[in-house]
């Protein structure tokens, strides 16, 4: 299967516009290939607003976050694999979704065989506030 993420950014972003708020998302700025503006990353993230009066041209494809913003007045095309979105939220509440780092990217097969520790966990679900 393919992964779900894009496919819950997706939804959370259109919901979280559709109730008037502003959606922000999480970016692991280390990941491979992602291209933000350096001078505002902090510990290796950076947090994007990308309310539709704030950006232009956003395009959240099952790959990729792309869009067009200014950063200190300077135009800037940010690009982001979708696997570095690491969580995606409401400014106003906080109200969202936060992904896990390590979570299969569909480039790879998961890994096979493993330790019985690992063969016998049970997928688990989080409330996320």
């Amino acid at each position: 299967m393919t992964p779900s993420r894009p496919y819950l950014i997706r939804a959370l972003y259109e919901w979280i516009v559709d109730n008037g708020l502003t959606p922000y998302v999480l970016i692991n700025a280390e990941y491979p290939e992602v291209v933000v503006p350096g001078q505002y990353v902090e510990n290796g993230k950076i947090v994007l607003n990308i309310n539709p009066s704030a950006v232009q041209n956003l395009l959240l494809s099952n790959q990729s976050l792309e869009l067009d913003a200014r950063f200190s007045g300077s135009p800037m095309h940010v690009y982001v694999p979708i696997m570095a979105v690491l969580a995606i939220y409401a400014r106003e509440n906080g109200k969202g979704m936060v992904f896990n780092e390590e979570e299969y990217d569909g480039d790879e097969p998961p890994p096979s065989g493993g330790d019985d520790e690992t063969k016998n966990k049970k997928p688990q679900l989080r409330v996320v506030k």
